[in-house]
């Protein structure tokens, strides 16, 4: 028994998927940038809220901390951040973001790896200078000058 009207072939199908798999090749690479561009801008307001943090800690208790966890220890009291916050370009769920200070206790940073996943900054020195000066594309602040 023969079904009236047409039917696709195994080629038209073959065809139809092809241009699928073409359009979704081209859009999956968008869709990995605007993601690393949403943990940049979530990275970037969580940092500036670490910076407040970290200020308010030197006016509490006269230095800055030694490790960012101490702004949410239960030792510290008040608890000036409320629990950790957690960088989104870390290779674990659990990875906080990065905090050093100089030697001399005037300077700090804070950074992200950023979408790379490697660290680029290794420290701040005691002139406030943010080392390495090619920091590529770590989200970072710093009371320091940076450059």
């Amino acid at each position: 028994m023969r079904i009236k009207g047409k039917a696709f072939t195994l080629i038209e199908l073959m065809i139809v998927m092809a241009i699928i798999a073409i359009l979704v090749g081209m859009v999956l690479p968008r869709f990995k940038g605007m993601r690393d561009q949403a943990n940049i801008s979530k990275s970037q307001g969580e940092i500036r809220a670490l910076k407040t943090a970290v200020e308010s800690y030197y006016i509490r208790y006269g230095s800055y901390p030694t490790a960012l966890t101490q702004l949410w220890a239960a030792t510290t009291y008040p608890r000036i951040i409320e629990s950790a916050m957690y960088d989104p370009f870390g290779a674990t769920t659990t990875t906080v973001y990065r905090y050093a200070r100089s030697t001399n206790n005037a300077y700090y940073v804070i950074w992200s790896i950023g979408p790379d996943g490697t660290s680029d900054i290794t420290g701040i020195s005691t002139a406030g200078v943010v080392t390495p000066a090619n920091r590529d594309d770590d989200v970072w602040t710093s009371n320091g000058s940076g450059t």
